[in-house]
């Protein structure tokens, strides 16, 4: 389920100004969640469209064809060739015409008349973007950016098979799913995931012409599995915003949980393993993810390329040294990714293959392999040491700004 919260979380953030205002100027993006959901109430008038009285008009719509030109539209509505060539002249520094893309959207604003000739077209480059093309006195170009409004909602959901489905089929946008693995990539394993497991998040969703743009940020997030519960606090240290738990440590380790998303576990780490193609039993000291050919494979986290080569019975294989420590392999790729080759640095999430099917193998899967001092461990099983936690001249500032996310959290199921 999910809803809006402007009045809940409008006044939980006021209180929380008056009785902790040096919290909040620390937190610039927090404090003007109340300023924000007030400016989106603003309703702009239905006269106007891209700035242009469209009542004034007849309006014709349109998209640009495949290999085609403004000059095949504008021409059969009254407008000459000279006139256009004088608009595109006059404003090349403000947008190259060679950039329009076939299959995005135009309005004509036509005279009403029998000649309806043409006075403006607007061109949609991208959503929040559109470009004006004045055939009045004056002939330019100019650009018009779409109001952009922001909603502040919260969701929440219980996994019945993945957290994709949950989200999904709960009717929240893609975008939130990605945003919400991505902060708790460090801390939940998602491939191990059980029915009955749950979340909560408090977002903010970006509309233009009330459709949706995406996740703009998360304000919290919470995820209950097998009887404990993991928050994610958003807090600036450094400069730099990043999710802590409620202790005040990083959500952010050393390194991801999985190597790549959205994929199942096809097999797991065995000292005994049936070989499907060998048919003989041998140590598997890797999990296999099971996942379409190209899927982006991620380096788990920082680290440097130690081989990059094609072998006998793995394949493609990508290695990394990432500290003194640890070590990780990723096998069977379809290729590799740009500029991996051996001495190059990689940082986390950083993509250095996609899955394939090269060497011994059955089908695409990722065998993801991980080594502690030379030896193999079960990838599963490592516990990855966390980055700076909230410093103690922060943590006042922290636990402000985690009472009022907890509070708000607390307000749904």
């Amino acid at each position: 389920m999910y809803t809006n919260l402007k009045s809940i979380i409008t006044i939980a953030f006021i209180s929380l100004s008056v009785s902790c205002n040096n919290s909040v100027n620390s937190n610039p993006e927090i404090a003007s969640i109340a300023t924000d959901t007030a400016v989106n109430q603003k309703i702009s008038s239905p006269v106007f469209l891209y700035g242009i009285p469209s009542d004034s008009f007849k309006l014709v719509y349109g998209h640009i064809k495949q290999n085609g030109f403004l000059s095949e539209i504008l021409i059969k509505q009254g407008v000459s060739m000279q006139e256009i060539d004088q608009a595109v002249k006059n404003s090349k520094t403000v947008f190259d015409v060679r950039n329009i893309r076939s299959g995005n959207n135009y309005t004509l604003f036509c005279d009403r008349d029998n000649i309806a000739r043409a006075r403006y077209l607007v061109y949609e480059h991208d959503p929040s973007t559109c470009y004006v093309f004045s055939f009045n006195d004056s002939l330019n170009i100019t650009p018009f950016r779409k109001e952009i409004k922001s909603e502040i909602k919260y969701a929440s959901g219980t996994i019945e098979t993945s957290l994709w489905d949950a989200m999904i089929a709960g009717g929240l946008n893609p975008s939130l799913v990605v945003e919400f693995d991505d902060i708790f990539a460090w801390t939940v394993d998602f491939f191990g995931l059980q029915k009955g497991d749950n979340f909560k998040v408090i977002y903010e969703e970006l509309f233009i012409d009330n459709k949706s743009l995406g996740t703009d940020k998360i304000y919290g997030a919470q995820f209950n599995r097998k009887g404990s519960s993991i928050t994610a606090i958003p807090f600036i240290q450094d400069g730099k915003e990043t999710y802590f738990d409620i202790d005040g440590n990083s959500m952010r380790k050393a390194f991801l949980k999985a190597p790549l998303q959205f994929s199942r576990i096809s097999s797991r780490f065995s000292s005994s393993r049936l070989h499907p193609i060998l048919r003989i039993r041998r140590p598997h000291f890797g999990v296999d993810y099971a996942a379409p050919v190209g899927t982006p494979v991620q380096s788990i986290g920082d680290g440097k390329i130690i081989s990059a080569k094609t072998e006998i019975g793995s394949g493609r294989v990508v290695k990394i040294q990432h500290n003194s420590v640890y070590a990780t392999a990723y096998l069977h790729l379809s290729r590799f990714g740009k500029g991996i080759s051996p001495g190059a640095p990689v940082k986390q999430g950083d993509i250095i293959g996609y899955v394939g099917s090269s060497g011994l193998s059955t089908g695409p899967h990722l065998d993801f392999r991980f080594y502690r001092n030379g030896s193999s461990v079960d990838p599963l099983k490592v516990d990855a040491p966390p980055v700076e936690p909230v410093s103690e001249e922060n943590r006042v500032k922290f636990e402000k700004i985690k009472t009022v996310i907890l509070s708000l959290l607390g307000t749904f199921n």
